[in-house]
């Protein structure tokens, strides 16, 4: 069997939620199927996909983002694995995370899922929580506006002047993650930006 990473991006489905904190997760695998001058299918996992490679002849990537909402994303992340064949540990999530600074990216495999029901739910489908997480930064409000419906209201605009780099930041930590490991990403796009 090829190499085959699943990579996973979540968030909610339509246009009412394309640019919201929440579906950051979905600019990130969006960005990673334009480097490859791909765009997404119907696939009947419930899920728009792209079956692409990282580079000639290296490892294939499925890129995917869910029909479903956020809180259900895990039946189609577990129907994607099981329709390719891919063993939790080369499923890579892709998702927003409050309890990171916005600008900032952090990768783990495993542990909790942080109050995030997206990774709660895949945890669940898949019947464990080791799998690879791309955690994109996106902060918590300030003052007292409740986090879930921060995470539904779009970038603001000084947000949106460094989105581009961040989404950028995120695919590359994505690519580096399946190229050569979490640990060598870790150490990358855990240190202090320049």
């Amino acid at each position: 069997m090829a190499d085959v990473w699943l990579v996973v991006g979540l968030g909610n489905p339509g246009p009412r939620y394309e640019t919201t904190r929440h579906n950051v997760g979905q600019l990130v695998v969006d960005e990673l199927a334009a480097r490859r001058g791909e765009t997404f299918k119907a696939h009947k996992a419930h899920a728009r996909v792209v079956e692409t490679w990282l580079r000639p002849g290296g490892p294939k990537l499925v890129l995917a983002k869910p029909n479903s909402f956020m809180n259900v994303s895990g039946g189609p992340v577990a129907g994607l694995a099981k329709f390719y064949g891919v063993d939790p540990d080369h499923i890579v999530v892709v998702h927003d995370e409050l309890d990171i600074p916005f600008d900032t990216i952090k990768l783990k495999s495993g542990g909790g899922h942080g109050g995030h029901n997206g990774v709660r739910d895949v945890a669940k489908a898949l019947a464990t929580p080791d799998f690879p997480r791309v955690r994109v930064g996106i902060g918590r409000p300030v003052g007292r506006q409740d986090p879930s419906d921060w995470v539904l209201e779009p970038f603001g605009a000084t947000e949106r002047k460094t989105l581009g780099i961040l989404v950028a930041d995120a695919a590359d930590a994505v690519e580096q993650l399946v190229d050569e490991g979490l640990l060598a990403a870790q150490q990358k796009h855990h240190a202090p930006r320049a």
